[in-house]
């Protein structure tokens, strides 16, 4: 068994201005800093259950700010804190993949 049940890593790269995009140009740490506190309220995070995370660049920043959690391997996009509830409360709690946030796979299988 991993550490924790799901690991989730943010992207909260910050480039220079004038580069390509970047996830905390659409304020990556302020949505994982929400994130962390949403799923500390729930009593998930500790180990064994959840741990939130800030990342470098995941690369797929033009796709959107982005998000992977751990074990299952699954990308996620969000637009604001309402997509990451959604995420938390599906993904994390129910166990459910939220297809219309997920991210195409890049590798094949």
């Amino acid at each position: 068994m991993s550490h924790y049940r799901h690991h989730v890593f943010f992207c909260c790269n910050q480039r220079k201005p004038g580069e390509r995009v970047c996830c905390n140009d659409a304020g990556a740490s302020r949505v994982r800093d929400y994130a962390k506190k949403r799923i500390k309220a729930l009593g998930l995070a500790a180990p064994g259950k959840t741990r939130i995370n800030q990342a470098g660049c995941l690369e797929r920043c033009e796709e959107g700010p982005c998000i992977v959690i751990y074990p299952e391997a699954v990308w996620y996009t969000y637009v604001d804190e309402d997509d990451v509830d959604e995420i938390i409360d599906r993904h994390i709690v129910g166990g459910e993949v939220v297809e219309r946030l997920k991210l195409k796979d890049l590798a094949p299988g």
